[in-house]
């Protein structure tokens, strides 16, 4: 317990450590009229503390990242507002607290280098921590190289952008091989000679060269659709050359552009990715299309959605914020109209940190933090590959509902088109026997000699339609089960829930937590008795073998077979387009076939009305109607007869056909809801 006359503290109630000071949880002995300096007490540390919990060690995750991004350039908006500058942003110095409702509340805090200073305005003095300091301040502060240059308000946006590289992927941008502390003339290389465009450079051996950077790194949590605009930011607030640096004016435009964003969650189907479209709750549907084939490559044109198991067709004028709810586990799903390459979910294996044989407290600490973190962000991996099969899955069941869908409608056009095209048949056939059975067809109209060759093209056509309904009983094959087209390769390739492997991996995490948390405890004895020196160096053992255990897991299990599901996943999606371009064929065949049959029966309809007049209208002595004026003879009568029992016959085989049909598409109707309801469960 420590005191002053007016304060009581505990040494160990410590809340934060600087340069200068430690600050502690104090208490106020009695009310006095003294001044005092009262700052909110923010309970869950500071961003800090968070990027140096385990599960955030390659960055945070991108709802979290949001609220940081949110909370700094509202703060510094209020700075800015104000006419101060703070020139010591870094993570340390933004504290967090819990919102009302439940979610991160992050606050810029440590205002003792701040000062006011307006935009047009310079000052000289030195502030600031020597990772995030602007290269100019670098240069002078750390380096100690004499220089008389003048600082404007811009430097707090370079200690933004390496505050929020830092969020985004959990490691500084710029790092010397040894660290940004040891090897100080390269750090101030790096700043300095960082080319335009770049957001990180790093040193990857000893005296090595700078490896460049544009993008975030593969590691890092947030999606692509957030990484592109995330980036062009970092980008142009990382600029040494204080004259090419965005000002306050375009960086609060830029980031705020990104916050007031809406995601609209799509899951392109072939490609077996995951995307998050950063959209404009007034942008309308072109636009959409536009973003999403920015991060697909699937032009619009190609492009069909499909939502909760039916296509979705967008309205032209539809603005984004009256578009489908969707979310991770229920995004839209995307198909292309042509093929795509399957590529799945782009990761970076995690790799495990050496094992230090020797005895050291502080090095057994920080390995087994390391080892936490990997075996941390091999779970998160793990999780997202069995989402990206589960969404596969549903994808897949989706799909052959429609393909299902789109059959039934091609038998229907089937049977119309026979309908239509066995009544025109039968039509032009009476015609043909009423032209025939007139004696001098010679002093008839001209356009009457196309009967006969109507009625041949009719045939022809329905030739055809023999040839197309083969393809379509091969198109049926494929529907039944175990079958090209059946998701049962769904239920035995790739990892299901009921594996747990997610959960057995957090098993080993918890088992790994446990030992980091006796090592912090360790290391902050001076020295270990020897009975606790030798269990330290069993948990050590036991830590190692957990890591092991849990990387065997994640290799052999949850990628290996991964792998396994997006090889057969690949083969399906070709086999599925090749049968919808089929259905597709097939289905603008009936309506070609459909379209001459009309244009034939118009035009019998007008060789009708000609064929009867003319004849009654004949005055040649040699020919006589058999029967009254205005009334077929009476072996017409009889091919009537005929061809309307001809067409009843061709009707009842219709109605046969029909009912097959029917019972076909009702047994795989049954086999497939059975297959949506085990895969149901699964979900």
């Amino acid at each position: 317990m420590q005191s002053t006359v007016n304060y009581l503290w505990l040494i160990s109630d410590i809340l934060g450590q600087g340069a200068t000071a430690n600050v502690y949880r104090g208490r106020h002995k009695t009310t006095t009229r003294n001044k005092v300096l009262v700052m909110e007490f923010c309970s869950r540390g500071s961003l800090y503390t968070v990027l140096e919990e385990a599960g955030n060690a390659f960055g945070l995750p991108e709802s979290e990242f949001l609220i940081v991004l949110r909370d700094v350039v509202a703060g510094m908006n209020h700075l800015r507002e104000n006419g101060i500058v703070h020139r010591d942003i870094k993570p340390g110095n933004i504290m967090r607290v819990i919102g009302d409702d439940g979610q991160s509340v992050y606050k810029l805090t440590d205002f003792g280098a701040a000062r006011e200073l307006e935009d047009d305005e310079q000052f000289v003095s030195l502030y600031g921590t020597e990772e995030y300091l602007h290269p100019d301040m670098y240069e002078r502060a750390v380096l100690r190289k004499p220089q008389q240059k003048m600082y404007g308000a811009t430097v707090d946006l370079w200690s933004i952008g390496v505050t929020f590289y830092h969020a985004a992927t959990g490691s500084l941008p710029f790092r010397p091989f040894e660290g940004p502390r040891r090897n100080k003339e390269v750090m101030y290389k790096i700043i300095t000679e960082k080319p335009p465009g770049t957001i990180s450079g790093v040193q990857k051996s000893e005296n090595g060269p700078i490896v460049w950077h544009h993008d975030l790194p593969m590691s890092c949590n947030l999606s692509r659709g957030l990484q592109s605009m995330l980036t062009p930011i970092l980008a142009n607030i990382l600029e040494a050359d204080q004259e090419k640096c965005w000002g306050f004016d375009q960086f609060f435009a830029e980031t705020n552009d990104v916050l007031h964003r809406i995601v609209i969650h799509i899951f392109s189907l072939q490609q077996v990715m995951l995307h998050k479209i950063y959209i404009q709750t007034y942008n309308t549907v072109h636009i959409f299309y536009d973003l999403v084939y920015k991060q697909t490559e699937i032009a619009p044109q190609l492009q069909e959605l499909i939502f909760e198991g039916r296509p979705l067709e967008l309205e032209p004028n539809i603005q984004a914020h009256n578009f489908p709810k969707t979310s991770e586990d229920n995004p839209l799903i995307l198909v292309s109209r042509e093929v795509v390459n399957t590529v799945g979910l782009i990761f970076q294996e995690p790799s495990m940190p050496k094992l230090h044989p020797r005895y050291d407290l502080d090095l057994d600490a920080s390995c087994t933090k390391n080892v936490k973190g990997v075996v941390c962000q091999a779970q998160k991996i793990a999780s997202s590959l069995l989402h990206y099969q589960e969404l596969v899955r549903k994808g897949v069941r989706w799909s052959i509902r429609i393909i299902m869908d789109s059959y039934r409608e091609t038998l229907h056009k089937k049977t119309e088109v026979i309908l239509k095209l066995n009544f025109c048949i039968t039509t032009v056939e009476r015609a043909r026997n009423l032209y025939n059975s007139l004696l001098q067809p010679t002093i008839l109209p001209s356009e009457l000699d196309e009967i006969p060759e109507i009625h041949n093209k009719l045939l022809r056509l329905a030739d055809s339609l023999e040839s197309i309904n083969h393809k379509l009983k091969d198109i049926e094959g494929t529907f039944l089960p175990g079958s090209l087209l059946s998701d049962h390769w769904t239920y035995q390739e790739g990892t299901h829930p009921e594996d747990k492997n997610t959960e057995k991996l957090q098993v080993l995490l918890d088992l790994i937590t446990g030992i980091y948390q006796q090592f912090k405890k360790d290391k902050s004895m001076p020295k270990l008795p020897y009975n606790e020196e030798q269990i330290h160096k069993f948990d050590k053992q036991k830590m190692w073998l957990y890591a092991s255990k849990a990387m065997s897991l994640f290799k052999d299990e949850c990628v290996a077979k991964y792998q396994a599901f997006l090889d057969k996943a690949a083969d399906w999606m070709k086999t599925m387009h090749f049968l919808r371009k089929q259905m597709l064929s097939v289905a603008n065949q009936f309506v070609n076939i459909e379209q001459e049959v009309f244009m034939y029966q118009e035009h019998i309809k007008k060789l009708q009305e000609q064929l009867p007049q003319k004849a009654l209208m004949t005055t040649s002595c040699d020919w006589k109607p058999p029967m009254s004026q205005g009334y077929p003879s009476q072996n017409t009568l009889m091919e009537m007869t005929i061809g309307m029992r001809k067409l009843k016959e061709e009707m009842e085989g219709v109605v046969k056909e029909l009912a097959e049909n029917n019972h076909i598409l009702e047994r795989f109707g049954a086999l497939t809801m059975d297959g949506g309801i085990q895969n149901t469960d699964r979900l």
